[in-house]
């Protein structure tokens, strides 16, 4: 995601668009009278259904300061997290798009949550097909996309990285997901079904930067279940404040095969803070997905509003309870059962001193007793007025 909040491409013009974006990224002068408002913690919006507060207890909050220098590169963006308990240390993606440094991936270590902030330990680039660095947007090359990096996942049983880009749709080029070596090295494209292709015309297909922003792996190492954060064009439109847009497709990815096995609909809230100045940008979205068995799921909904800032909802699913749409060309009522979702927890009531753009989530270490950790972390976007947020939590399960 790489503004605070996604202006809504139906309604905007490409120069409208360009001028949101760069006041979102910069707090310029147009969002300068909202005197800092644009990420107040806790801000309450639309009611949601009462969470159990007992299953998430705070642990621990940390940050790491604005354009953190590692190893030669610009630290920030993070869109994707995971530990990897072998090594003891976290795999943080960044969704710059080669704009600052090329792709790449950091490695953090955080063994005393409660004592200190994580302590960054390194950072690998991300190779392109054949070997090198991916392109940025001013160097793209012809046949080859701009990756927009979002999710991340270790697969212990090959000791690789899985992590998903939304594409590079304005060229041609739909969401992907990809393996690489722990040392960059690329290894694979999963193909995915022709639904995710962009359409020049913009009837179907994947919305730009709407589309794998979440990606979560079953315990066995199997499959790979891909979150998208919208509805494809087909499908319904984006979420709108006191208005659920469409439907979300989760595709499940046979890691053994290569090839998409099964996908369900998941429809996230209506955009739930409504923004300070009427008809300025808010948006609601899926930011990240995460099993919690072979297939019961966490997804975590980010919504932003001008002058409100950020909320943040965590739900459970069961992914056996939906249909099977892989097949859908288009999803509609009646044609298919989305998954019913259970609130697991509103970060309004969890203690943060501050929501923001919270993107990457993951189990952590055994907690003493144990019981898990969930870790999750926020994409600053690389905006001075957004911060890198880490928070550990006690997660109490209830199967």
């Amino acid at each position: 995601m790489p503004t605070p909040g996604k202006p809504n491409r139906s309604t905007c013009s490409t120069s409208t668009l360009q001028q949101r974006r760069r006041l979102l990224l910069t707090g310029a002068a147009g969002l300068a009278g909202l005197g800092g408002l644009l990420a107040l913690p806790g801000c309450k919006g639309t009611a949601a259904p009462k969470p159990d507060a007992s299953r998430l207890r705070l642990l621990a909050e940390a940050r790491w300061p604005h354009r953190l220098h590692i190893e030669g590169t610009t630290a920030g963006g993070f869109s994707g997290i995971d530990y990897d308990p072998v090594r003891g240390e976290y795999l943080l993606i960044s969704d710059d798009r080669s704009d600052l440094a090329p792709v790449r991936y950091y490695t953090a270590r955080w063994p005393s949550p409660q004592d200190a902030a994580p302590e960054a330990t390194g950072v690998v680039q991300l190779q392109r097909p054949g070997g090198g660095q991916w392109p940025s947007r001013r160097d793209a090359v012809d046949g080859l996309p701009v990756p927009d990096p979002e999710g991340l996942r270790l697969r212990p049983v090959t000791n690789t990285l899985l992590w998903t880009s939304e594409g590079d749709v304005a060229r041609g080029f739909g969401p992907a997901l990809y393996e690489s070596a722990r040392d960059g090295r690329f290894l694979r494209e999963f193909r995915m079904p022709g639904m995710f292709q962009p359409d020049p015309a913009r009837r179907r297909g994947p919305r730009d930067n709407l589309s794998f922003e979440g990606v979560g792996l079953t315990p066995d190492g199997r499959f790979a279940w891909l979150g998208m954060e919208n509805a494809l064009v087909q499908d319904g439109p984006e979420p709108a404040v006191g208005a659920p847009g469409g439907p979300c497709r989760f595709t499940r990815i046979d890691l053994q095969t290569g090839q998409a096995d099964r996908q369900i609909a998941y429809v996230p809230d209506a955009i739930p803070l409504r923004p300070l100045i009427p008809g300025s940008y808010a948006d609601n979205g899926v930011s990240e997905i995460l099993m919690l068995d072979a297939d019961r799921m966490l997804v975590l909904e980010r919504a932003y509003a001008t002058g409100r800032g950020n909320s943040l909802r965590l739900y459970e699913i069961d992914t056996r309870a939906a249909s099977d749409v892989l097949a859908v060309d288009a999803l509609a009522p009646g044609n298919h059962r989305p998954a019913a979702k259970t609130l697991v927890a509103d970060f309004a009531a969890l203690g943060l001193s501050r929501l923001d753009n919270t993107e990457g989530m993951c189990w952590g270490p055994p907690l003493p007793g144990g019981g898990r950790m969930l870790v999750v972390v926020s994409d600053d976007n690389f905006n001075p007025l957004q911060i890198t947020q880490f928070a550990a939590f006690e997660y109490a399960d209830r199967p």
